[in-house]
């Protein structure tokens, strides 16, 4: 997992490939605002989403961040992984 800052996405990599990428903004220095998530479609039907979703989430809490869920696949899981509640912009 990295922060790609220069592209404005956090990059799940697989064998030092990207295999998913949720594109962000910020909002402020402390809102991420996760827009738009993929997985390649090599990557696809492995959990990858999941796990793009589970580490963008930790890195952000980690940073002491929130996050707006405009990315309807975010938005999904977080409904479904309420122990990521502290992390929400409410």
């Amino acid at each position: 997992m990295r922060d790609n800052t220069d592209n404005h996405r956090f990059e799940l990599l697989v064998d030092g490939e990207p295999a998913g990428m949720a594109m962000y903004r910020h909002r402020g220095e402390d809102i991420v605002v996760v827009t738009h998530t993929e997985v390649k479609p090599a990557f696809r039907g492995q959990g990858i989403g999941n796990e793009l979703a589970q580490r963008t989430l930790e890195l952000i809490r980690v940073r002491g961040q929130k996050v707006v869920p405009v990315c309807p696949f975010f938005a999904r899981y977080l409904e479904e992984h309420p122990e990521y509640d502290d992390v929400v912009v409410s």
